[in-house]
């Protein structure tokens, strides 16, 4: 392809481009954590707005999580003969897959897409451009912040998640199904071991900071006007939806390559 310029433009190479550039934003943000001075006040408001957006439908979405699993599941361990495993096989599909997932989306979904259309219009107005030439770096005062808020509030979540997940599903055993409640606890006890929390809790670091990066690599980069921004925002949640399920992937192969299962 030829630009307007004359120069050629390889396929793909405005994708590779903006890779780039992403890639180029989560350096920077991972430098500018450690540098002072650190926006300790725009940080604690930036927590309680992602928690204050995220905490109810988190907690809300959990539950129905843990009852289709814990339905779907014990429905499959009742035909093979298997149902005293059934707590051990949906707690651990809860702890695992399901807490950080649905952390994820929430923050990206809820808190992700107000910080990219905040940035977005701070940089329609050109307050960015502002602070730039005031000294200001705008990447330490701005994003850094509300990165470091959804990493946070994203780890603090998943414990909340897995909790509210793994009730639901021994409820929805127990009560609707029919199944043991020693059993089920029992099962779990069995299978379930520490790195799992530990790689849950990865998960949600990584899906919390991928969440805070693309929601301000957007922000800062809108087209113009304020459907760019409208557009940013959207494009904003549905390339961190790609990248979590990508990371999600990635991560849980892994882990299962390293830890090795525990013995009954």
């Amino acid at each position: 392809m030829v630009s307007e310029g004359g120069s050629i433009t390889l396929p793909g190479t405005a994708a590779l481009t903006q890779v780039g550039r992403l890639a180029t934003l989560s350096w920077e943000v991972s430098r500018a954590i450690f540098r002072r001075p650190f926006q300790f006040r725009e940080w604690i408001q930036q927590c309680w707005f992602f928690a204050s957006v995220t905490i109810l439908p988190t907690a809300l979405v959990a539950i129905p999580f843990g009852a289709v699993i814990a339905l779907q599941l014990g429905s499959l361990t009742t035909q093979i003969g298997a149902q005293s495993f059934t707590g051990a096989a949906s707690a651990l599909a809860i702890v695992q897959q399901a807490a950080p997932l649905i952390t994820a989306l929430l923050v990206a979904g809820a808190g992700g897409s107000a910080v990219c259309a905040d940035i977005g219009a701070r940089k329609i107005r050109e307050e960015i451009d502002a602070m730039e030439v005031l000294g200001v770096n705008p990447i330490q005062r701005i994003v850094v912040p509300r990165v470091l808020a959804a990493i946070v509030v994203s780890v603090l979540l998943n414990g909340l998640v897995s909790v509210v997940g793994v009730l639901g599903g021994y409820f929805f055993n127990v009560v609707l199904q029919g199944g043991t409640p020693g059993a089920y606890l029992a099962s779990f006890n069995a299978l379930a071991q520490v790195p799992d929390l530990w790689i849950s809790e990865i998960k949600a670091f990584l899906y919390g900071f991928v969440a805070g990066v693309v929601a301000a690599f957007r922000g800062l980069n809108p087209a113009g006007g304020p459907k760019g921004v409208g557009d940013a925002v959207n494009q904003a949640v549905v390339i961190t939806f790609l990248l979590l399920f990508l990371i999600n992937v990635v991560l849980t192969a892994i882990y299962l390559k390293i830890v090795p299962p525990k013995a009954l």
